[in-house]
């Protein structure tokens, strides 16, 4: 679904050039947060914090097992047959450090089941703002580390996964355990990091306008100090931005270039160059905040076992004109039964 463009080896980043559904999604995206009811709850994070959804159904060709931790729950997912036991992955989900798990991020642990070979995944369903601030989510990040160690899941080797929130989650997680002399990652891959909570990249103000989930106003999500409180939101284990990677492991960051947090990404990577830390940076232009996501519920269910109508739900809650046969976004319509071609 995203082309890539051929690049050079010496280039500071890969540009990536958005397919014609990235853009169908972005603007689709846009018109929903441009209405003032809805786009105020997705955009402040209401809809997200208040967000019900049915029960998950596992697909057969894995197992779902919930872990009662103290604090917090996690589920570990893995294949039926043949499991790849060389190595673990580590999820941690988005959300504004107030949203919970949610079911896409189940989807998710399979995806990053296929694209591994079939290492199984660990998703932490952490503690979340206002009810649980700074430092519960990291405290919960770590006991999680704490019990894979323990069942003998970190000696094998093990990868940190993660977006938005999550995906800075899993950079404060690194510099904790770095910090404390416990075995790091051998990778790291983050969509779209939140990895400066002071908001200071200059992309909060040049995407102002381009952004679809955050962009027009500042009270967004990007902006929520739920999960800070009175703490330094310069610290570290915080804003991983402002630590120190010497010694990190190799880290993989995909970013839309159309994001007000874009500074995020650019400044990790660019900062953990200069300390020797190797860095796949990939911009995606034209693209919003996860868009890999938004893809995702969209593509064909022989493919991932996903369904069209996790996209017509989306629709629905606003004022897109949806029938049988047609979405329109705005007056431009969409008949249904073209639309895995324009996704695909």
């Amino acid at each position: 679904m995203i082309r890539k463009l051929t690049l050079k080896k010496e280039r500071e980043h890969e540009t990536n050039e958005a397919s014609i559904a990235g853009n169908v999604m972005r603007d689709l995206i846009a018109h929903v947060t441009n209405d003032n009811l809805i786009g105020r709850k997705i955009k402040s994070g209401e809809l997200r914090k208040k967000m019900v959804e049915p029960p998950w159904k596992c697909p057969d060709m894995f197992t779902m097992t919930t872990i009662e931790m103290e604090h917090f729950t996690m589920e570990w997912l893995e294949l039926k047959e043949n499991p790849n036991e060389q190595k673990v992955i580590l999820q941690l989900h988005g959300g504004g450090y107030i949203g919970a798990m949610r079911n896409a991020y189940r989807t998710f642990a399979g995806l990053y089941n296929e694209v591994s070979k079939g290492m199984s995944v660990l998703t932490i369903d952490y503690r979340v703002a206002p009810e649980n601030p700074y430092p519960a989510a990291l405290e919960d990040a770590v006991s999680a580390y704490q019990w894979a160690a323990r069942s003998g899941l970190v000696c094998r080797g093990y990868h940190c996964a993660g977006d938005s929130a999550g995906g800075g989650l899993a950079m404060a997680l690194c510099h904790y355990l770095k910090d404390h002399g416990m075995q790091l990652p051998c990778g790291i891959v983050a969509m779209s990091p939140w990895t400066d909570l002071m908001a200071s990249g200059e992309s909060y103000d040049t995407n102002y306008e381009r952004d679809p989930l955050f962009g027009n106003t500042r009270d967004s999500l990007i902006y929520n100090k739920d999960y800070v409180g009175d703490h330094d939101p310069m610290d570290a284990y915080i804003s991983p931005l402002y630590g120190d990677f010497r010694g990190f492991p190799p880290m993989l960051i995909q970013v839309g270039s159309y994001e007000m947090l874009l500074s995020d990404s650019v400044s990790v990577a660019s900062k953990a160059r200069h300390q020797g830390v190797k860095v796949r940076l990939s911009i995606y232009d034209g693209m919003f905040h996860i868009f890999q996501m938004q893809q995702k519920c969209c593509q064909n269910p022989e493919k991932r076992g996903l369904r069209l109508e996790n996209l017509l739900m989306f629709c629905q809650m606003t004022d897109i004109h949806i029938n049988r046969k047609t979405i329109f976004i705005g007056d431009i319509g969409f008949p249904l039964d073209q639309w895995s071609e324009v996704i695909n």
